[in-house]
């Protein structure tokens, strides 16, 4: 009797014990479609030379890149590696550059970057023109702002300027294309700042 008893507390022993399942994949530990700025994500934008930034909700986290409250951003140069392709998710609509500098403006004391600024270059003041009236159409520039400066620029080809164009939020960020423009050089820049628009 006692071997029948031991042999029914191992049959239920049997009944009641599963084999441990395989764990399921997190549906969270996908890979994020936007970019982080911690050190691995600042070497993935540097081989990969893409960068894509949040900025849907009007401003960008430091949480939502990998950063802790009182880090500062990083700068991304790739000016020996290439040009980024940059993509910014904006409230409406996107922000997209080839740029090989990147700055992201911030304090210890906030928790978000109160500015991301990037740089385009252009060889000639013809694709220097166009930069330009590209922001005018894609970021609501202001086109009488802009027109004046090139008209100023085109009757004077070596001049020197550095000129801020009144900014556009068509966006929904304030964008401001800061224009450092010298003809006696090869090549010319413009600074641009992408702000959460007030």
């Amino acid at each position: 009797m006692a071997l029948a008893a031991a042999a029914c507390i191992a049959l239920a022993a049997c009944q009641f014990s599963r084999p441990a399942e395989p764990a399921q994949p997190s549906r969270t530990a996908s890979a994020s479609e936007f970019s982080t700025l911690d050190a691995a994500g600042v070497e993935r934008i540097r081989s990969e030379l893409r960068a894509r930034l949040d900025l849907s909700s009007g401003k960008l986290t430091k949480a939502a890149v990998g950063l802790t409250d009182s880090s500062y951003g990083p700068e991304i140069n790739t000016r020996r590696e290439g040009k980024i392709a940059l993509s910014i998710a904006a409230p409406e609509g996107t922000i997209e550059a080839r740029t090989d500098r990147i700055r992201f403006n911030t304090t210890a004391a906030r928790p978000d970057f109160s500015e991301v600024t990037y740089f385009l270059t252009a060889s000639s003041a013809e694709e220097f023109f166009a930069l330009i009236r590209d922001g005018v159409r894609q970021y609501g520039i202001d086109s009488d702002s802009a027109e004046g400066w090139i008209s100023s620029a085109s009757a004077d080809p070596g001049m020197r300027s550095d000129f801020s164009i009144t900014s556009g939020t068509s966006t929904g960020l304030e964008v401001n294309y800061d224009l450092r423009f010298d003809g006696g050089k090869g090549t010319q820049v413009i600074i641009v700042h992408v702000l959460p628009a007030e």
